[in-house]
Protein backbone atom coordinates (compact mmCIF):
# COMPACT_ATOMS: atom_id res chain seq x y z
CA UNK A 1 0.00 0.00 0.00
CA UNK A 2 1.03 3.59 -0.53
CA UNK A 3 1.85 5.25 2.76
CA UNK A 4 0.13 8.60 3.16
CA UNK A 5 0.30 8.90 6.92
CA UNK A 6 2.57 11.26 8.74
CA UNK A 7 5.58 10.12 10.78
CA UNK A 8 5.04 8.50 14.14
CA UNK A 9 4.78 10.99 16.96
CA UNK A 10 3.21 13.67 14.82
CA UNK A 11 1.16 16.38 16.48
CA UNK A 12 -2.58 15.59 16.55
CA UNK A 13 -3.33 19.18 15.59
CA UNK A 14 -2.24 21.93 13.20
CA UNK A 15 -0.60 24.91 14.82
CA UNK A 16 -2.22 28.33 14.64
CA UNK A 17 -0.17 29.52 11.67
CA UNK A 18 -0.62 26.38 9.57
CA UNK A 19 -4.34 26.26 10.34
CA UNK A 20 -4.83 29.89 9.36
CA UNK A 21 -2.99 29.31 6.08
CA UNK A 22 -5.45 26.53 5.26
CA UNK A 23 -8.50 28.53 6.33
CA UNK A 24 -7.27 31.57 4.44
CA UNK A 25 -6.99 29.48 1.27
CA UNK A 26 -10.47 28.01 1.78
CA UNK A 27 -11.90 31.47 2.43
CA UNK A 28 -10.26 32.77 -0.74
CA UNK A 29 -11.81 29.92 -2.73
CA UNK A 30 -15.24 30.82 -1.36
CA UNK A 31 -14.71 34.50 -2.12
CA UNK A 32 -13.64 34.02 -5.73
CA UNK A 33 -16.27 31.37 -6.45
CA UNK A 34 -19.34 32.92 -4.85
CA UNK A 35 -19.96 35.83 -7.28
CA UNK A 36 -19.49 33.55 -10.31
CA UNK A 37 -21.39 30.44 -9.28
CA UNK A 38 -24.10 29.60 -11.79
CA UNK A 39 -23.27 32.52 -14.05
CA UNK A 40 -23.24 32.48 -17.86
CA UNK A 41 -25.10 29.21 -18.47
CA UNK A 42 -26.40 28.13 -21.87
CA UNK A 43 -29.57 30.21 -22.55
CA UNK A 44 -31.84 27.20 -22.97
CA UNK A 45 -35.57 27.60 -23.61
CA UNK A 46 -36.84 24.27 -22.32
CA UNK A 47 -40.44 23.21 -21.63
CA UNK A 48 -41.65 23.38 -18.02
CA UNK A 49 -39.64 21.06 -15.81
CA UNK A 50 -41.29 17.95 -14.41
CA UNK A 51 -39.35 17.13 -11.22
CA UNK A 52 -38.84 13.43 -10.72
CA UNK A 53 -36.41 10.91 -9.37
CA UNK A 54 -33.58 11.32 -6.94
CA UNK A 55 -33.03 15.02 -7.65
CA UNK A 56 -36.68 15.97 -7.98
CA UNK A 57 -36.81 17.78 -4.59
CA UNK A 58 -33.84 19.95 -5.59
CA UNK A 59 -35.51 20.84 -8.89
CA UNK A 60 -38.70 21.81 -7.06
CA UNK A 61 -36.70 23.92 -4.62
CA UNK A 62 -35.20 25.79 -7.58
CA UNK A 63 -38.62 26.50 -9.06
CA UNK A 64 -37.79 24.26 -12.01
CA UNK A 65 -35.31 26.76 -13.40
CA UNK A 66 -31.58 27.25 -13.43
CA UNK A 67 -30.42 30.02 -11.16
CA UNK A 68 -27.48 30.89 -8.94
CA UNK A 69 -29.46 31.23 -5.71
CA UNK A 70 -29.05 27.70 -4.33
CA UNK A 71 -25.44 27.50 -5.50
CA UNK A 72 -24.44 30.75 -3.87
CA UNK A 73 -26.31 29.85 -0.69
CA UNK A 74 -24.11 26.74 -0.49
CA UNK A 75 -21.01 28.88 -0.96
CA UNK A 76 -22.19 31.27 1.74
CA UNK A 77 -22.55 28.32 4.14
CA UNK A 78 -19.03 27.27 3.24
CA UNK A 79 -17.80 30.75 4.08
CA UNK A 80 -19.64 30.67 7.39
CA UNK A 81 -18.02 27.35 8.24
CA UNK A 82 -14.56 28.78 7.50
CA UNK A 83 -15.27 31.76 9.74
CA UNK A 84 -16.47 29.58 12.64
CA UNK A 85 -13.46 27.30 12.41
CA UNK A 86 -11.13 30.32 12.18
CA UNK A 87 -12.65 31.69 15.39
CA UNK A 88 -12.07 28.32 17.01
CA UNK A 89 -8.41 28.37 15.92
CA UNK A 90 -7.91 31.88 17.25
CA UNK A 91 -9.43 30.81 20.54
CA UNK A 92 -7.59 27.50 21.01
CA UNK A 93 -4.43 28.22 19.05
CA UNK A 94 -4.66 24.95 17.12
CA UNK A 95 -6.90 22.89 14.83
CA UNK A 96 -7.33 19.15 15.10
CA UNK A 97 -6.20 17.34 11.98
CA UNK A 98 -9.52 15.53 11.58
CA UNK A 99 -11.39 18.83 11.75
CA UNK A 100 -9.00 20.40 9.22
CA UNK A 101 -9.67 17.59 6.74
CA UNK A 102 -13.41 17.71 7.39
CA UNK A 103 -13.56 21.48 6.94
CA UNK A 104 -11.68 21.34 3.64
CA UNK A 105 -13.88 18.49 2.39
CA UNK A 106 -17.14 20.26 3.31
CA UNK A 107 -16.07 23.56 1.74
CA UNK A 108 -15.03 21.85 -1.48
CA UNK A 109 -18.25 19.84 -1.55
CA UNK A 110 -20.44 22.92 -1.02
CA UNK A 111 -18.70 24.64 -3.92
CA UNK A 112 -18.71 21.74 -6.39
CA UNK A 113 -21.79 19.59 -5.74
CA UNK A 114 -24.86 21.92 -5.77
CA UNK A 115 -24.36 23.17 -9.32
CA UNK A 116 -23.84 19.69 -10.71
CA UNK A 117 -26.83 18.30 -8.83
CA UNK A 118 -29.14 21.08 -10.03
CA UNK A 119 -28.03 20.84 -13.65
CA UNK A 120 -28.39 17.07 -13.69
CA UNK A 121 -31.79 17.27 -12.01
CA UNK A 122 -33.09 19.89 -14.44
CA UNK A 123 -31.87 17.84 -17.38
CA UNK A 124 -33.66 14.78 -16.02
CA UNK A 125 -36.81 16.91 -15.58
CA UNK A 126 -36.79 18.19 -19.19
CA UNK A 127 -34.83 16.42 -21.96
CA UNK A 128 -31.23 15.26 -22.48
CA UNK A 129 -30.39 18.16 -24.80
CA UNK A 130 -31.22 20.77 -22.15
CA UNK A 131 -29.12 21.85 -19.14
CA UNK A 132 -25.99 20.21 -20.49
CA UNK A 133 -22.98 21.00 -22.64
CA UNK A 134 -22.80 19.67 -26.18
CA UNK A 135 -19.41 18.09 -25.53
CA UNK A 136 -20.65 16.16 -22.49
CA UNK A 137 -23.82 15.10 -24.31
CA UNK A 138 -21.73 13.83 -27.22
CA UNK A 139 -19.43 11.96 -24.82
CA UNK A 140 -22.46 10.14 -23.42
CA UNK A 141 -23.65 9.24 -26.93
CA UNK A 142 -20.13 8.01 -27.71
CA UNK A 143 -20.33 5.82 -24.61
CA UNK A 144 -23.57 4.32 -25.91
CA UNK A 145 -21.83 3.55 -29.21
CA UNK A 146 -19.00 1.82 -27.36
CA UNK A 147 -21.45 -0.30 -25.40
CA UNK A 148 -23.08 -1.36 -28.67
CA UNK A 149 -19.72 -2.26 -30.22
CA UNK A 150 -19.43 0.74 -32.55
CA UNK A 151 -16.68 3.34 -32.88
CA UNK A 152 -17.55 6.96 -32.01
CA UNK A 153 -14.94 8.21 -34.51
CA UNK A 154 -16.21 9.09 -37.97
CA UNK A 155 -19.77 8.63 -36.71
CA UNK A 156 -22.63 10.82 -37.94
CA UNK A 157 -24.22 12.46 -34.88
CA UNK A 158 -26.74 14.49 -36.87
CA UNK A 159 -29.66 12.26 -35.81
CA UNK A 160 -28.46 11.26 -32.36
CA UNK A 161 -30.35 13.93 -30.42
CA UNK A 162 -27.26 16.13 -30.23
CA UNK A 163 -28.55 18.18 -33.15
CA UNK A 164 -31.38 19.40 -30.90
CA UNK A 165 -28.91 21.00 -28.52
CA UNK A 166 -27.84 23.80 -30.85
CA UNK A 167 -31.24 25.50 -31.23
CA UNK A 168 -31.44 25.73 -27.41
CA UNK A 169 -35.18 25.00 -27.55
CA UNK A 170 -35.10 21.35 -28.63
CA UNK A 171 -35.95 21.95 -32.27
CA UNK A 172 -33.68 21.21 -35.22
CA UNK A 173 -32.77 24.48 -36.89
CA UNK A 174 -32.44 24.61 -40.68
CA UNK A 175 -28.92 23.74 -41.75
CA UNK A 176 -27.85 22.35 -38.36
CA UNK A 177 -27.44 18.78 -39.56
CA UNK A 178 -25.27 19.82 -42.49
CA UNK A 179 -23.58 22.95 -41.14
CA UNK A 180 -22.64 22.04 -37.55
CA UNK A 181 -19.19 20.44 -37.82
CA UNK A 182 -19.34 19.04 -34.27
CA UNK A 183 -21.99 16.59 -35.49
CA UNK A 184 -19.41 14.91 -37.73
CA UNK A 185 -16.47 14.68 -35.33
CA UNK A 186 -15.70 13.26 -31.89
CA UNK A 187 -12.75 15.20 -30.50
CA UNK A 188 -11.71 13.11 -27.48
CA UNK A 189 -9.13 10.34 -27.12
CA UNK A 190 -10.46 6.79 -26.47
CA UNK A 191 -10.36 6.95 -22.68
CA UNK A 192 -13.30 9.33 -22.65
CA UNK A 193 -15.80 7.18 -24.60
CA UNK A 194 -14.58 4.11 -22.71
CA UNK A 195 -15.26 5.71 -19.32
CA UNK A 196 -18.56 7.09 -20.62
CA UNK A 197 -19.54 3.62 -21.78
CA UNK A 198 -18.89 2.21 -18.32
CA UNK A 199 -20.45 5.12 -16.44
CA UNK A 200 -23.57 5.09 -18.60
CA UNK A 201 -24.78 1.77 -17.19
CA UNK A 202 -25.70 3.51 -13.93
CA UNK A 203 -29.37 4.37 -13.37
CA UNK A 204 -30.54 7.87 -14.24
CA UNK A 205 -29.75 10.55 -13.26
CA UNK A 206 -26.43 9.22 -11.95
CA UNK A 207 -25.48 8.15 -15.49
CA UNK A 208 -24.91 11.82 -16.41
CA UNK A 209 -21.18 12.05 -17.23
CA UNK A 210 -20.91 15.26 -15.21
CA UNK A 211 -21.46 13.23 -12.05
CA UNK A 212 -18.23 11.38 -12.85
CA UNK A 213 -16.48 14.67 -13.63
CA UNK A 214 -17.64 16.11 -10.29
CA UNK A 215 -16.40 13.06 -8.40
CA UNK A 216 -13.01 13.35 -10.10
CA UNK A 217 -12.89 17.02 -9.14
CA UNK A 218 -13.67 16.19 -5.53
CA UNK A 219 -11.04 13.43 -5.58
CA UNK A 220 -8.31 16.01 -6.16
CA UNK A 221 -8.53 16.94 -2.47
CA UNK A 222 -7.60 13.50 -1.07
CA UNK A 223 -5.15 13.09 -3.97
CA UNK A 224 -3.13 15.94 -2.45
CA UNK A 225 -2.59 13.74 0.61
CA UNK A 226 -0.60 11.34 -1.55
CA UNK A 227 2.19 13.90 -1.38
CA UNK A 228 4.19 14.58 1.77
CA UNK A 229 4.52 17.79 3.70
CA UNK A 230 2.59 19.83 6.26
CA UNK A 231 -1.09 18.92 6.21
CA UNK A 232 -2.42 22.48 6.06
CA UNK A 233 -0.62 23.52 2.85
CA UNK A 234 -1.38 20.15 1.23
CA UNK A 235 -5.09 20.54 1.95
CA UNK A 236 -4.99 24.13 0.69
CA UNK A 237 -3.40 23.10 -2.61
CA UNK A 238 -5.72 20.11 -2.93
CA UNK A 239 -8.74 22.35 -2.37
CA UNK A 240 -7.41 24.65 -5.09
CA UNK A 241 -7.21 21.71 -7.49
CA UNK A 242 -10.72 20.54 -6.60
CA UNK A 243 -12.60 23.82 -6.28
CA UNK A 244 -10.91 26.56 -8.25
CA UNK A 245 -13.50 28.63 -10.17
CA UNK A 246 -12.41 26.84 -13.35
CA UNK A 247 -12.91 23.39 -11.81
CA UNK A 248 -16.24 24.29 -10.18
CA UNK A 249 -17.66 25.70 -13.41
CA UNK A 250 -16.36 22.78 -15.46
CA UNK A 251 -18.22 20.30 -13.26
CA UNK A 252 -21.71 21.78 -13.68
CA UNK A 253 -21.28 23.34 -17.13
CA UNK A 254 -19.97 20.12 -18.65
CA UNK A 255 -16.31 20.31 -19.64
CA UNK A 256 -14.64 17.00 -18.93
CA UNK A 257 -11.02 17.81 -18.03
CA UNK A 258 -11.16 16.74 -14.37
CA UNK A 259 -10.55 12.99 -14.87
CA UNK A 260 -7.38 13.58 -16.90
CA UNK A 261 -6.16 16.36 -14.60
CA UNK A 262 -6.63 14.07 -11.59
CA UNK A 263 -4.73 11.28 -13.35
CA UNK A 264 -1.76 13.59 -14.01
CA UNK A 265 -1.70 14.65 -10.35
CA UNK A 266 -1.86 11.02 -9.20
CA UNK A 267 0.92 10.05 -11.62
CA UNK A 268 3.31 12.58 -10.09
CA UNK A 269 2.17 11.62 -6.60
CA UNK A 270 2.97 7.97 -7.28
CA UNK A 271 6.30 9.02 -8.73
CA UNK A 272 7.14 10.74 -5.46
CA UNK A 273 6.19 7.54 -3.62
CA UNK A 274 8.58 5.56 -5.85
CA UNK A 275 5.71 3.66 -7.50
CA UNK A 276 7.19 4.15 -10.93
CA UNK A 277 5.24 1.54 -12.89
CA UNK A 278 1.96 2.59 -11.29
CA UNK A 279 2.76 6.22 -12.05
CA UNK A 280 3.40 5.39 -15.71
CA UNK A 281 0.11 3.49 -15.95
CA UNK A 282 -1.86 6.37 -14.46
CA UNK A 283 -0.16 8.87 -16.78
CA UNK A 284 -1.09 6.71 -19.77
CA UNK A 285 -4.71 6.78 -18.56
CA UNK A 286 -4.48 10.58 -18.41
CA UNK A 287 -3.34 10.64 -22.05
CA UNK A 288 -6.18 8.33 -23.04
CA UNK A 289 -8.63 10.71 -21.38
CA UNK A 290 -7.40 14.00 -22.84
CA UNK A 291 -4.93 15.06 -25.51
CA UNK A 292 -3.51 17.85 -23.33
CA UNK A 293 -2.00 15.27 -20.97
CA UNK A 294 0.47 14.37 -23.74
CA UNK A 295 2.33 17.58 -22.89
CA UNK A 296 3.04 16.24 -19.39
CA UNK A 297 4.77 13.11 -20.73
CA UNK A 298 8.27 14.52 -21.49
CA UNK A 299 8.39 16.36 -18.16
CA UNK A 300 7.28 13.25 -16.28
CA UNK A 301 9.86 11.18 -18.18
CA UNK A 302 12.74 13.50 -17.27
CA UNK A 303 11.71 13.44 -13.60
CA UNK A 304 11.54 9.65 -13.78
CA UNK A 305 15.07 9.54 -15.22
CA UNK A 306 16.36 11.18 -12.05
CA UNK A 307 14.47 8.94 -9.65
CA UNK A 308 14.33 5.41 -11.08
CA UNK A 309 16.89 2.74 -11.81
CA UNK A 310 17.24 1.20 -15.24
CA UNK A 311 14.97 -1.78 -14.60
CA UNK A 312 12.20 0.46 -13.23
CA UNK A 313 12.55 2.74 -16.25
CA UNK A 314 12.11 -0.18 -18.62
CA UNK A 315 9.07 -1.54 -16.80
CA UNK A 316 7.52 1.91 -16.55
CA UNK A 317 7.99 2.46 -20.28
CA UNK A 318 6.51 -0.95 -21.09
CA UNK A 319 3.51 -0.31 -18.83
CA UNK A 320 2.91 3.14 -20.35
CA UNK A 321 3.04 1.79 -23.90
CA UNK A 322 0.87 -1.21 -23.04
CA UNK A 323 -1.94 0.89 -21.58
CA UNK A 324 -1.93 3.22 -24.58
CA UNK A 325 -1.93 0.26 -26.96
CA UNK A 326 -4.86 -1.40 -25.23
CA UNK A 327 -6.80 1.87 -25.23
CA UNK A 328 -6.15 2.91 -28.81
CA UNK A 329 -5.99 -0.45 -30.61
CA UNK A 330 -9.73 -1.18 -30.96
CA UNK A 331 -10.42 2.26 -32.41
CA UNK A 332 -7.39 2.20 -34.70
CA UNK A 333 -8.54 -1.14 -36.04
CA UNK A 334 -12.08 0.18 -36.51
CA UNK A 335 -10.80 3.21 -38.44
CA UNK A 336 -7.43 4.85 -37.89
CA UNK A 337 -8.17 7.66 -40.34
CA UNK A 338 -11.41 8.58 -38.57
CA UNK A 339 -9.70 8.63 -35.16
CA UNK A 340 -6.90 10.91 -36.39
CA UNK A 341 -9.30 13.19 -38.26
CA UNK A 342 -11.57 13.57 -35.24
CA UNK A 343 -9.02 13.98 -32.46
CA UNK A 344 -6.17 15.86 -34.13
CA UNK A 345 -7.17 17.42 -37.45
CA UNK A 346 -10.56 18.61 -36.14
CA UNK A 347 -9.27 20.79 -33.31
CA UNK A 348 -6.18 21.94 -35.20
CA UNK A 349 -7.73 22.90 -38.49
CA UNK A 350 -11.49 22.24 -38.80
CA UNK A 351 -13.22 23.84 -35.84
CA UNK A 352 -13.95 27.55 -35.87
CA UNK A 353 -11.62 29.98 -34.11
CA UNK A 354 -12.82 30.61 -30.56
CA UNK A 355 -11.54 32.69 -27.67
CA UNK A 356 -8.83 35.27 -27.17
CA UNK A 357 -5.71 33.29 -27.79
CA UNK A 358 -3.41 34.24 -30.63
CA UNK A 359 -5.88 33.08 -33.29
CA UNK A 360 -8.68 35.16 -31.76
CA UNK A 361 -6.41 38.20 -31.52
CA UNK A 362 -5.41 37.88 -35.16
CA UNK A 363 -9.08 37.56 -36.11
CA UNK A 364 -10.01 40.69 -34.16
CA UNK A 365 -7.07 42.55 -35.71
CA UNK A 366 -8.22 41.64 -39.22
CA UNK A 367 -5.18 39.48 -40.02
CA UNK A 368 -7.56 36.52 -40.36
CA UNK A 369 -10.79 37.09 -42.29
CA UNK A 370 -12.91 34.14 -41.26
CA UNK A 371 -13.38 32.06 -38.11
CA UNK A 372 -13.38 28.99 -40.36
CA UNK A 373 -10.43 30.19 -42.44
CA UNK A 374 -6.86 28.86 -42.40
CA UNK A 375 -4.66 29.39 -39.38
CA UNK A 376 -0.99 28.28 -39.22
CA UNK A 377 -1.21 26.30 -35.99
CA UNK A 378 1.13 23.53 -37.14
CA UNK A 379 3.82 26.03 -38.17
CA UNK A 380 3.51 27.91 -34.87
CA UNK A 381 3.68 24.67 -32.92
CA UNK A 382 6.86 23.63 -34.72
CA UNK A 383 8.56 27.03 -34.54
CA UNK A 384 7.40 28.26 -31.12
CA UNK A 385 5.92 25.60 -28.87
CA UNK A 386 8.19 22.67 -29.70
CA UNK A 387 11.50 24.58 -29.21
CA UNK A 388 10.19 26.08 -25.96
CA UNK A 389 9.16 22.67 -24.66
CA UNK A 390 12.49 21.14 -25.66
CA UNK A 391 14.30 23.92 -23.79
CA UNK A 392 12.17 23.40 -20.68
CA UNK A 393 12.80 19.65 -20.79
CA UNK A 394 16.52 20.30 -21.16
CA UNK A 395 16.41 22.45 -18.02
CA UNK A 396 14.61 19.64 -16.20
CA UNK A 397 17.28 17.15 -17.29
CA UNK A 398 19.78 19.22 -15.35
CA UNK A 399 17.77 19.31 -12.13
CA UNK A 400 16.67 16.52 -9.77
CA UNK A 401 13.85 18.74 -8.45
CA UNK A 402 10.54 17.29 -9.63
CA UNK A 403 8.56 20.47 -8.94
CA UNK A 404 10.37 22.11 -11.86
CA UNK A 405 8.92 19.43 -14.14
CA UNK A 406 5.39 20.48 -13.17
CA UNK A 407 6.34 24.15 -13.61
CA UNK A 408 7.72 23.39 -17.07
CA UNK A 409 4.53 21.51 -17.91
CA UNK A 410 2.48 24.55 -16.84
CA UNK A 411 4.48 26.88 -19.08
CA UNK A 412 4.45 24.52 -22.04
CA UNK A 413 0.71 23.79 -21.95
CA UNK A 414 -0.13 27.48 -21.54
CA UNK A 415 1.86 28.42 -24.65
CA UNK A 416 0.32 25.55 -26.62
CA UNK A 417 -3.19 26.64 -25.64
CA UNK A 418 -2.42 30.27 -26.49
CA UNK A 419 -1.26 29.53 -30.03
CA UNK A 420 -4.05 27.03 -30.68
CA UNK A 421 -6.99 27.61 -32.96
CA UNK A 422 -9.40 27.22 -30.05
CA UNK A 423 -8.71 28.90 -26.70
CA UNK A 424 -11.57 28.02 -24.36
CA UNK A 425 -11.41 29.59 -20.91
CA UNK A 426 -11.97 26.12 -19.46
CA UNK A 427 -8.60 25.01 -20.88
CA UNK A 428 -6.83 27.19 -18.31
CA UNK A 429 -7.57 24.53 -15.71
CA UNK A 430 -4.52 22.70 -17.09
CA UNK A 431 -1.80 25.31 -16.41
CA UNK A 432 -3.51 26.15 -13.11
CA UNK A 433 -3.52 22.51 -12.02
CA UNK A 434 0.12 22.10 -13.11
CA UNK A 435 1.09 25.14 -11.02
CA UNK A 436 -0.68 23.77 -7.94
CA UNK A 437 0.92 20.39 -8.60
CA UNK A 438 4.32 22.10 -8.59
CA UNK A 439 3.49 23.38 -5.10
CA UNK A 440 2.60 19.89 -3.89
CA UNK A 441 5.80 18.49 -5.35
CA UNK A 442 7.89 21.21 -3.69
CA UNK A 443 6.28 20.39 -0.34
CA UNK A 444 6.93 16.71 -0.86
CA UNK A 445 10.57 17.19 -1.84
CA UNK A 446 11.16 19.29 1.26
CA UNK A 447 9.66 16.53 3.45
CA UNK A 448 11.71 13.37 2.85
CA UNK A 449 10.05 10.03 3.40
CA UNK A 450 10.91 8.71 6.90
CA UNK A 451 13.14 5.66 6.97
CA UNK A 452 10.37 3.43 8.32
CA UNK A 453 8.11 4.35 5.39
CA UNK A 454 10.54 3.93 2.50
CA UNK A 455 9.68 1.35 -0.12
CA UNK A 456 11.95 -0.44 -2.57
CA UNK A 457 12.56 1.06 -5.98
CA UNK A 458 10.22 -1.03 -8.15
CA UNK A 459 12.14 -3.55 -10.13
CA UNK A 460 15.51 -2.65 -8.66
CA UNK A 461 15.71 -5.43 -6.10
CA UNK A 462 17.28 -2.99 -3.63
CA UNK A 463 16.01 -1.38 -0.48
CA UNK A 464 14.43 1.98 -1.07
CA UNK A 465 15.91 5.23 0.15
CA UNK A 466 14.44 8.67 0.40
CA UNK A 467 13.56 10.19 -2.97
CA UNK A 468 16.05 12.99 -2.54
CA UNK A 469 18.89 10.56 -1.81
CA UNK A 470 17.98 8.46 -4.81
CA UNK A 471 17.91 11.43 -7.14
CA UNK A 472 20.77 13.57 -5.97
CA UNK A 473 23.22 10.95 -4.71
CA UNK A 474 22.69 7.87 -6.81
CA UNK A 475 22.49 9.56 -10.21
CA UNK A 476 24.23 12.92 -10.47
CA UNK A 477 23.63 12.72 -14.23
CA UNK A 478 20.29 11.10 -15.19
CA UNK A 479 21.63 9.94 -18.56
CA UNK A 480 24.64 8.08 -17.19
CA UNK A 481 25.64 5.50 -14.64
CA UNK A 482 22.50 3.35 -14.63
CA UNK A 483 23.03 0.24 -12.55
Amino acid sequence: MIATSEPAGRSPALGRGEALVLLGALGALVAVNLPELGSDPWPFRPPPAEPRGLLGPLVRASGGEWGPGLLRAGAALAGLLVAVVAALVLSLGRLRRSLAVTTAAVVVGLLVVPGVALQVGLREATAPWFHDNDSTYQIEIAGELVRSGESPYGHDYSRSGLERFYSLDGSVSPGTRTGQVALRHFAYFPGTPLTAGAWGVLPAPLDDYRVLVALMSLAALPAALLFRGPLGPRLALGAGLAASPLAVRAAWFGTADAPAVLAVVLAFGLLMRRRHVGAAIVLAIAVLLKQFAVVAVPFFATALLWRARRRSLVWAGVAFAAVLTVGFAPFLIAGAGALIADTIAYGGGTYRIIGYGLAGMLLEAGAIDDRFGPYPFTILALLVWLPLTAWLVRIQLGSPAVWTAAAGFAASILVLLFIGRVFQTSYLVWPLAASLLAGLLALSENSPLPAEETVPDEGSGTAGRSDEASAADAYPDPLRGRA
